[in-house]
């Protein structure tokens, strides 16, 4: 199975906002909807294809009212998510799914509710480094890509 998890932006109640626009309430009505994380929509698709498909679908509506799209791809890994971009890379195989580890953005948890992402890449032996940027619950992990690694 594979997770897409749409991060609302701070300023809309995301699933209000997707539900009242009739285009996208007819491509996530085949889904059940879920919500792992303040302010997000999150739906179990079949493959990487249909994530990535779902959010193109849905990508007017990601360009207004979603701050990320992140996919997990349960064949890649089963704790860590992929940015949107990312997740297309691989599916049109410019990029194999075990190199998808080198750029990070570390998240952090306090009671759902995501903080900002440190960035970063892994450390010798593939150690992460610990997420001080504020004291939280717990860590997200989002493997990204160069390019939005350097726009971090």
């Amino acid at each position: 199975m594979t997770t897409v998890c749409l991060l609302g932006d701070a300023d809309v109640v995301l699933q209000e906002e997707l539900l009242s626009r009739e285009t996208a309430a007819d491509a996530l009505s085949y889904y059940n909807l879920s919500s792992p994380f303040t302010n997000s929509v999150a739906v179990q698709t079949v493959s990487l294809g249909t994530a990535v498909s779902l959010c193109n679908d849905l990508d007017w509506y990601i360009r207004r009212f979603v701050d990320r799209a992140i996919i997990m791809e349960e064949s890649i890994s089963r704790s860590e998510w992929l940015s949107r971009s990312l997740a297309m890379t691989v599916r049109d195989q410019a990029i194999q799914p075990e190199q998808t580890r080198r750029y990070l953005a570390i998240y952090g948890l306090i009671d759902q509710k995501l903080t900002d992402p440190l960035y970063t890449q892994l450390l010798e032996g593939g150690t992460l480094p610990p997420y001080d940027l504020e004291p939280v619950d717990d860590i997200m992990i989002v493997r990204i890509t160069e390019e939005e690694f350097k726009l971090g």
